[in-house]
Protein backbone atom coordinates (compact mmCIF):
# COMPACT_ATOMS: atom_id res chain seq x y z
CA UNK A 1 0.00 0.00 0.00
CA UNK A 2 1.15 3.60 -1.07
CA UNK A 3 2.35 5.14 2.28
CA UNK A 4 0.61 8.44 1.75
CA UNK A 5 -2.94 7.00 0.63
CA UNK A 6 -2.45 5.53 4.27
CA UNK A 7 -1.82 8.68 5.64
CA UNK A 8 -4.87 10.89 4.19
CA UNK A 9 -7.22 7.64 5.03
CA UNK A 10 -6.00 8.30 8.53
CA UNK A 11 -6.27 11.85 8.41
CA UNK A 12 -10.11 11.71 6.77
CA UNK A 13 -10.72 9.34 9.57
CA UNK A 14 -9.59 11.22 12.80
CA UNK A 15 -11.36 14.11 11.16
CA UNK A 16 -15.01 12.47 10.56
CA UNK A 17 -14.97 11.41 14.14
CA UNK A 18 -13.35 14.89 15.35
CA UNK A 19 -16.05 17.08 13.80
CA UNK A 20 -18.52 14.16 15.19
CA UNK A 21 -17.60 14.76 18.68
CA UNK A 22 -18.28 18.06 18.45
CA UNK A 23 -21.58 17.11 16.99
CA UNK A 24 -21.93 14.50 19.96
CA UNK A 25 -20.92 17.00 22.19
CA UNK A 26 -23.53 19.51 21.49
CA UNK A 27 -26.29 17.09 22.03
CA UNK A 28 -25.45 16.96 25.31
CA UNK A 29 -24.51 20.62 26.21
CA UNK A 30 -25.68 22.91 23.35
CA UNK A 31 -23.25 24.66 21.21
CA UNK A 32 -20.63 27.09 22.64
CA UNK A 33 -21.01 30.83 22.44
CA UNK A 34 -17.19 30.45 20.89
CA UNK A 35 -16.56 32.66 17.67
CA UNK A 36 -15.93 30.71 14.63
CA UNK A 37 -16.95 27.37 16.41
CA UNK A 38 -19.00 26.36 13.29
CA UNK A 39 -16.60 27.53 10.77
CA UNK A 40 -14.05 25.24 12.28
CA UNK A 41 -16.33 22.57 12.26
CA UNK A 42 -17.55 22.98 8.58
CA UNK A 43 -13.95 22.87 7.91
CA UNK A 44 -14.16 19.28 9.22
CA UNK A 45 -16.68 18.49 6.86
CA UNK A 46 -14.10 18.03 4.12
CA UNK A 47 -13.66 14.64 5.22
CA UNK A 48 -16.42 12.68 3.97
CA UNK A 49 -15.73 13.95 0.28
CA UNK A 50 -11.72 12.90 0.89
CA UNK A 51 -12.73 8.91 2.01
CA UNK A 52 -14.87 9.37 -1.71
CA UNK A 53 -12.09 10.93 -3.54
CA UNK A 54 -9.53 7.98 -1.82
CA UNK A 55 -11.35 5.27 -2.47
CA UNK A 56 -11.56 6.24 -6.29
CA UNK A 57 -8.15 7.15 -6.40
CA UNK A 58 -7.57 3.69 -5.56
CA UNK A 59 -9.76 1.98 -7.62
CA UNK A 60 -8.67 4.13 -10.81
CA UNK A 61 -5.11 3.30 -10.08
CA UNK A 62 -5.41 -0.43 -9.49
CA UNK A 63 -8.32 -1.26 -12.31
CA UNK A 64 -7.08 2.02 -15.08
CA UNK A 65 -8.74 -0.87 -17.84
CA UNK A 66 -11.65 -2.61 -16.08
CA UNK A 67 -12.91 -4.32 -12.69
CA UNK A 68 -11.11 -7.59 -12.01
CA UNK A 69 -13.20 -11.07 -11.57
CA UNK A 70 -14.62 -11.57 -8.12
CA UNK A 71 -14.76 -7.92 -7.80
CA UNK A 72 -18.37 -7.29 -6.71
CA UNK A 73 -19.26 -10.68 -4.61
CA UNK A 74 -15.87 -8.79 -2.29
CA UNK A 75 -17.65 -5.61 -2.34
CA UNK A 76 -20.95 -7.24 -1.24
CA UNK A 77 -19.37 -9.44 1.19
CA UNK A 78 -16.71 -7.19 3.26
CA UNK A 79 -18.67 -3.54 2.71
CA UNK A 80 -22.13 -4.54 2.23
CA UNK A 81 -22.50 -6.80 5.20
CA UNK A 82 -21.01 -4.33 7.47
CA UNK A 83 -23.18 -1.36 5.88
CA UNK A 84 -26.40 -4.06 6.20
CA UNK A 85 -25.40 -4.93 10.08
CA UNK A 86 -24.68 -1.53 11.48
CA UNK A 87 -27.85 -0.33 9.90
CA UNK A 88 -29.71 -2.74 12.15
CA UNK A 89 -27.53 -1.61 15.46
CA UNK A 90 -27.61 1.81 14.61
CA UNK A 91 -32.26 1.10 14.40
CA UNK A 92 -31.09 -0.65 17.88
CA UNK A 93 -29.47 1.87 19.36
CA UNK A 94 -32.08 4.78 18.83
CA UNK A 95 -34.56 2.28 19.85
CA UNK A 96 -32.61 2.45 23.40
CA UNK A 97 -32.54 6.00 23.49
CA UNK A 98 -36.15 6.57 22.09
CA UNK A 99 -38.58 3.84 22.85
CA UNK A 100 -40.58 5.58 20.27
CA UNK A 101 -38.80 4.37 17.65
CA UNK A 102 -40.08 2.34 15.05
CA UNK A 103 -37.39 -0.36 15.04
CA UNK A 104 -38.64 -2.04 11.67
CA UNK A 105 -39.00 1.30 9.57
CA UNK A 106 -35.62 2.63 11.49
CA UNK A 107 -34.10 -0.52 9.56
CA UNK A 108 -35.55 0.36 6.44
CA UNK A 109 -34.90 3.97 6.25
CA UNK A 110 -30.94 3.27 7.22
CA UNK A 111 -30.47 0.50 4.19
CA UNK A 112 -33.13 2.62 1.74
CA UNK A 113 -32.67 5.98 2.45
CA UNK A 114 -28.92 5.96 3.83
CA UNK A 115 -30.48 7.69 7.09
CA UNK A 116 -27.91 6.92 9.22
CA UNK A 117 -23.77 7.25 9.19
CA UNK A 118 -23.00 4.51 7.03
CA UNK A 119 -24.85 6.13 3.99
CA UNK A 120 -21.77 7.06 2.06
CA UNK A 121 -21.10 3.38 1.22
CA UNK A 122 -24.07 3.82 -1.11
CA UNK A 123 -22.64 6.36 -3.21
CA UNK A 124 -19.86 4.34 -3.11
CA UNK A 125 -21.31 1.62 -4.79
CA UNK A 126 -22.32 3.86 -7.06
CA UNK A 127 -19.09 4.64 -8.28
CA UNK A 128 -18.00 1.28 -8.15
CA UNK A 129 -20.77 0.86 -11.50
CA UNK A 130 -19.74 4.48 -13.05
CA UNK A 131 -15.81 2.83 -12.71
CA UNK A 132 -17.10 0.12 -14.53
CA UNK A 133 -18.91 2.34 -17.29
CA UNK A 134 -16.26 4.18 -17.80
CA UNK A 135 -14.19 1.37 -18.54
CA UNK A 136 -16.30 -1.11 -20.00
CA UNK A 137 -16.75 1.85 -22.51
CA UNK A 138 -14.06 4.07 -22.60
CA UNK A 139 -15.48 6.88 -21.68
CA UNK A 140 -12.78 10.29 -22.04
CA UNK A 141 -12.48 11.86 -19.00
CA UNK A 142 -11.37 14.84 -21.31
CA UNK A 143 -15.13 15.53 -21.46
CA UNK A 144 -16.68 14.09 -18.93
CA UNK A 145 -14.86 15.92 -16.23
CA UNK A 146 -16.38 19.10 -17.32
CA UNK A 147 -19.63 17.55 -17.60
CA UNK A 148 -19.90 16.39 -14.36
CA UNK A 149 -18.66 19.14 -12.54
CA UNK A 150 -21.49 21.10 -14.21
CA UNK A 151 -23.92 18.05 -13.48
CA UNK A 152 -22.52 18.25 -9.74
CA UNK A 153 -22.89 22.26 -9.60
CA UNK A 154 -26.57 22.05 -11.42
CA UNK A 155 -27.52 19.57 -8.61
CA UNK A 156 -26.44 20.89 -5.78
CA UNK A 157 -29.40 23.50 -6.74
CA UNK A 158 -31.63 20.45 -5.71
CA UNK A 159 -29.96 19.84 -2.63
CA UNK A 160 -30.01 22.97 -1.17
CA UNK A 161 -33.55 24.08 -2.29
CA UNK A 162 -35.71 20.48 -2.05
CA UNK A 163 -38.86 20.00 -3.73
CA UNK A 164 -41.89 19.75 -1.58
CA UNK A 165 -42.57 15.88 -2.38
CA UNK A 166 -39.21 15.26 -0.84
CA UNK A 167 -40.16 17.02 3.02
CA UNK A 168 -38.97 14.16 5.70
CA UNK A 169 -36.80 12.52 3.28
CA UNK A 170 -34.52 15.48 2.00
CA UNK A 171 -31.76 13.62 3.71
CA UNK A 172 -32.01 10.92 -0.13
CA UNK A 173 -30.60 13.94 -1.85
CA UNK A 174 -26.81 13.20 -1.39
CA UNK A 175 -27.34 9.70 -2.31
CA UNK A 176 -27.33 10.02 -5.87
CA UNK A 177 -23.81 9.89 -7.27
CA UNK A 178 -25.01 13.13 -9.17
CA UNK A 179 -23.90 15.08 -5.73
CA UNK A 180 -20.71 14.04 -5.81
CA UNK A 181 -20.07 13.54 -9.71
CA UNK A 182 -16.89 15.62 -9.78
CA UNK A 183 -15.44 14.15 -7.40
CA UNK A 184 -15.47 10.90 -9.15
CA UNK A 185 -14.08 12.24 -12.54
CA UNK A 186 -11.44 14.57 -10.56
CA UNK A 187 -10.12 11.20 -8.57
CA UNK A 188 -10.42 8.96 -11.59
CA UNK A 189 -7.92 10.88 -13.20
CA UNK A 190 -5.74 11.36 -10.38
CA UNK A 191 -5.81 7.40 -9.82
CA UNK A 192 -5.02 6.48 -13.43
CA UNK A 193 -2.20 8.71 -13.74
CA UNK A 194 -1.22 8.43 -10.38
CA UNK A 195 2.72 8.25 -10.84
CA UNK A 196 2.75 11.28 -12.41
CA UNK A 197 0.65 13.65 -10.26
CA UNK A 198 2.83 12.28 -7.14
CA UNK A 199 6.24 13.00 -8.66
CA UNK A 200 4.75 16.46 -9.34
CA UNK A 201 2.80 17.24 -5.63
CA UNK A 202 6.03 16.29 -4.69
CA UNK A 203 8.23 18.52 -6.35
CA UNK A 204 5.70 21.36 -5.94
CA UNK A 205 4.89 20.07 -1.89
CA UNK A 206 4.92 23.55 -0.55
CA UNK A 207 2.40 25.30 -3.24
CA UNK A 208 0.33 22.90 -2.14
CA UNK A 209 0.38 24.84 1.31
CA UNK A 210 -0.71 27.69 -0.44
CA UNK A 211 -3.64 26.04 -2.57
CA UNK A 212 -4.74 24.57 1.01
CA UNK A 213 -4.60 28.30 2.13
CA UNK A 214 -6.82 29.78 -0.69
CA UNK A 215 -9.20 26.95 -0.32
CA UNK A 216 -9.89 27.32 3.76
CA UNK A 217 -9.88 31.12 2.98
CA UNK A 218 -12.23 30.28 -0.01
CA UNK A 219 -14.39 28.34 2.50
CA UNK A 220 -14.06 31.14 5.50
CA UNK A 221 -15.80 33.90 3.11
CA UNK A 222 -18.63 32.10 1.94
CA UNK A 223 -18.89 31.47 5.63
CA UNK A 224 -18.86 35.10 6.19
CA UNK A 225 -21.43 35.54 3.49
CA UNK A 226 -23.79 33.61 5.06
CA UNK A 227 -23.23 30.26 3.93
CA UNK A 228 -23.27 28.53 7.60
CA UNK A 229 -24.47 24.82 7.24
CA UNK A 230 -22.07 22.27 8.39
CA UNK A 231 -22.23 19.28 6.26
CA UNK A 232 -19.92 17.83 3.45
CA UNK A 233 -22.46 18.72 0.47
CA UNK A 234 -20.89 22.31 0.50
CA UNK A 235 -19.90 23.28 -3.09
CA UNK A 236 -17.11 24.93 -1.30
CA UNK A 237 -15.77 22.35 -0.06
CA UNK A 238 -14.60 21.13 -3.55
CA UNK A 239 -11.56 22.53 -3.96
CA UNK A 240 -10.68 22.05 -0.12
CA UNK A 241 -10.97 18.45 -0.50
CA UNK A 242 -8.47 18.42 -3.45
CA UNK A 243 -6.15 21.07 -1.65
CA UNK A 244 -6.26 18.34 1.47
CA UNK A 245 -5.70 15.39 -0.23
CA UNK A 246 -2.62 17.37 -2.71
CA UNK A 247 -1.37 18.39 0.72
CA UNK A 248 -1.28 14.87 2.26
CA UNK A 249 -0.30 13.22 -1.12
CA UNK A 250 2.52 15.24 -1.57
CA UNK A 251 3.83 15.65 2.23
CA UNK A 252 2.95 11.77 2.71
CA UNK A 253 6.16 11.05 0.37
CA UNK A 254 8.21 12.74 2.74
CA UNK A 255 6.46 11.34 6.20
CA UNK A 256 8.36 8.43 7.46
CA UNK A 257 5.97 5.16 7.78
CA UNK A 258 4.91 4.74 11.13
CA UNK A 259 2.74 1.86 12.55
CA UNK A 260 0.48 4.21 14.24
CA UNK A 261 -0.52 5.05 10.79
CA UNK A 262 -0.84 1.87 9.42
CA UNK A 263 -3.19 0.51 12.52
CA UNK A 264 -5.42 3.01 12.02
CA UNK A 265 -5.94 3.11 8.57
CA UNK A 266 -6.33 -0.91 8.23
CA UNK A 267 -8.96 -0.35 11.27
CA UNK A 268 -10.45 2.90 9.43
CA UNK A 269 -13.62 1.16 7.98
CA UNK A 270 -14.58 -0.37 11.75
CA UNK A 271 -13.98 3.09 13.27
CA UNK A 272 -15.74 4.34 10.97
CA UNK A 273 -18.87 2.20 11.44
CA UNK A 274 -18.58 2.40 14.97
CA UNK A 275 -17.66 5.83 16.67
CA UNK A 276 -21.30 7.65 16.18
CA UNK A 277 -22.65 4.34 18.60
CA UNK A 278 -19.63 4.32 21.12
CA UNK A 279 -20.44 8.48 21.22
CA UNK A 280 -23.82 8.11 21.57
CA UNK A 281 -23.12 6.46 24.74
CA UNK A 282 -20.52 7.98 26.19
CA UNK A 283 -20.83 11.37 25.37
CA UNK A 284 -23.15 12.08 28.29
CA UNK A 285 -20.70 11.41 30.33
CA UNK A 286 -18.12 12.99 28.89
CA UNK A 287 -19.68 16.27 28.44
CA UNK A 288 -20.78 15.88 32.09
CA UNK A 289 -17.30 15.40 33.51
CA UNK A 290 -15.83 18.41 32.21
CA UNK A 291 -16.32 21.98 32.26
CA UNK A 292 -14.94 23.35 29.36
CA UNK A 293 -15.62 22.63 25.10
CA UNK A 294 -12.58 21.56 23.99
CA UNK A 295 -11.68 19.35 26.83
CA UNK A 296 -15.05 17.93 26.23
CA UNK A 297 -14.61 17.43 22.52
CA UNK A 298 -11.00 16.38 22.36
CA UNK A 299 -11.69 14.09 25.63
CA UNK A 300 -14.90 12.50 23.63
CA UNK A 301 -12.60 12.21 20.82
CA UNK A 302 -9.68 10.24 22.53
CA UNK A 303 -12.10 7.96 24.23
CA UNK A 304 -13.88 6.83 20.94
CA UNK A 305 -10.68 6.32 18.80
CA UNK A 306 -9.43 4.21 21.87
CA UNK A 307 -12.46 2.11 22.33
CA UNK A 308 -13.24 1.58 18.78
CA UNK A 309 -9.58 0.00 17.86
CA UNK A 310 -10.22 -1.92 21.30
CA UNK A 311 -13.64 -3.07 19.65
CA UNK A 312 -12.43 -3.98 16.72
CA UNK A 313 -9.56 -6.13 17.62
CA UNK A 314 -11.80 -8.24 19.91
CA UNK A 315 -14.13 -8.55 17.19
CA UNK A 316 -11.15 -9.22 14.52
CA UNK A 317 -10.41 -12.76 17.18
CA UNK A 318 -14.11 -13.42 16.33
CA UNK A 319 -14.73 -16.26 13.46
CA UNK A 320 -17.57 -14.21 12.41
CA UNK A 321 -16.03 -10.72 13.28
CA UNK A 322 -15.19 -9.78 9.99
CA UNK A 323 -18.59 -9.74 8.64
CA UNK A 324 -18.93 -6.92 11.36
CA UNK A 325 -16.03 -4.63 10.59
CA UNK A 326 -14.84 -6.21 7.77
CA UNK A 327 -12.01 -8.21 7.57
CA UNK A 328 -8.84 -6.29 9.22
CA UNK A 329 -6.04 -6.51 7.31
CA UNK A 330 -3.30 -9.26 8.98
CA UNK A 331 0.66 -8.61 9.04
CA UNK A 332 0.94 -11.39 6.66
CA UNK A 333 0.75 -9.56 3.29
CA UNK A 334 -2.84 -10.68 1.40
CA UNK A 335 -4.70 -9.20 -1.19
CA UNK A 336 -6.48 -5.81 -0.70
CA UNK A 337 -10.23 -5.02 -0.85
CA UNK A 338 -10.28 -1.08 -1.31
CA UNK A 339 -13.45 0.68 0.23
CA UNK A 340 -15.03 4.15 1.01
CA UNK A 341 -11.00 5.01 1.23
CA UNK A 342 -11.25 2.21 4.58
CA UNK A 343 -9.66 -0.43 4.23
CA UNK A 344 -10.89 -4.09 4.71
CA UNK A 345 -8.99 -7.29 3.17
CA UNK A 346 -10.11 -9.27 0.41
Amino acid sequence: MIKEWNLLRVVACLSIVFLHSTTQTARVVGYPQIEHYQLFRVFLTYATPTFIVLSVIILANRYPDGLPKGFWGGRIKWILGPFLFFAVIDALVAKHFNPNVMVDLKIFDNIFTGKFVGWFIIVIFQFYLLHYIVTKFKISLVWLFPVSMGVMFWYSTVINNPPEFMDGYSHMLKLPFLAWFGYFTAAFIIGKHYKVIAEKLYKYRWLTLVYLAVSLYTVYLSYESGITIVNSRRLDLFPLVLSVSAVVLAWGQVIPKFKIVTLISNYSFGIYLLHWQIQRFTAPYIANYFEHTSTRVLALFAVTVLLSLAIIKLLSMIPMGQFVIGKVRKKKPSKVVEVPALRTSA
